[in-house]
């Protein structure tokens, strides 16, 4: 997809005055950006497709400071994650004044603690603070969401959908609440298999299978929203 001719000297003025103070962004996070900037905007396309290891390797780090970092900057908004498979991964890198979290009056990183401020959901990460993770578990109304069985709050714990190890984001679109064996089970498995391998140990039914698929997909596309409490 081919882009408008932009203003680059605007740009990154945008990014360097308004977007690294405003998000905190780091300098590794600063070189992912410039890197996937220029191998993407600057080429007059909006997506890129890469590895992490090229990635690294292109900016002289070691691939967990690359996968961090890119994964923060999913999670700020700065790129949306179009796809993610074993041999790469494609994101749209934004321009800073098409990124909601840098914009005024659109919550950031204090997540509602500011008078006044915003709640976006989908800015949020919600392992950040111990009432964000609770108004996941408060989603989930004392059930896991994997077994279905009712759990005692010390014994239930958040789990990623998509891994972190896979980019898997804090967003409340990857986290459930579930049982404390069902999150040691899972490990790195895809949610959608672990469901299946409980149902062939009969822990889940046939309807039991089909209900919670059907919440995996409605948890991806934003309809399971928690309801975090904010401060006035």
């Amino acid at each position: 997809m081919k882009t408008k001719t932009m203003n680059v000297r605007l740009v990154w003025k945008q990014f360097e005055d308004v977007l690294v103070p405003r998000l905190k962004l780091s300098i590794i996070d600063r070189a992912v950006y410039s890197y996937l900037f220029r191998h993407s905007r600057l080429e007059g396309k909006r997506r890129i497709r890469f590895t992490i290891l090229w990635l690294a390797r292109g900016i002289r780090l070691c691939m967990g400071s690359a996968r961090q970092s890119v994964r923060r900057l999913i999670e700020l908004g700065v790129f949306r994650l179009v796809e993610r498979s074993k041999a790469g991964h494609v994101i749209e890198v934004r321009l800073p004044d098409e990124i909601r979290a840098a914009r005024p009056g659109v919550l950031g990183e204090n997540n509602g603690s500011q008078p006044g401020a915003t709640v976006n959901l989908e800015e949020i990460d919600f392992m950040q603070t111990k009432p964000l993770r609770q108004a996941i578990h408060a989603r989930e109304q004392g059930r896991c969401f994997y077994c279905l069985r009712r759990v005692k709050a010390r014994m239930r714990c958040l789990d990623h959908v998509v891994p972190l190890a896979e980019l898997g984001s804090n967003s409340y679109r990857n986290l459930v609440s579930c049982c404390q064996d069902c999150n040691a089970r899972k490990g790195d498995s895809s949610a959608s298999n672990f469901l299946r391998l409980l149902y062939r140990e009969g822990k889940l039914t046939s309807d039991d299978l089909t209900g919670r698929l059907r919440a995996l997909e409605a948890l991806a596309a934003g309809k399971l929203r928690p309801e975090p409490e904010t401060r006035n």
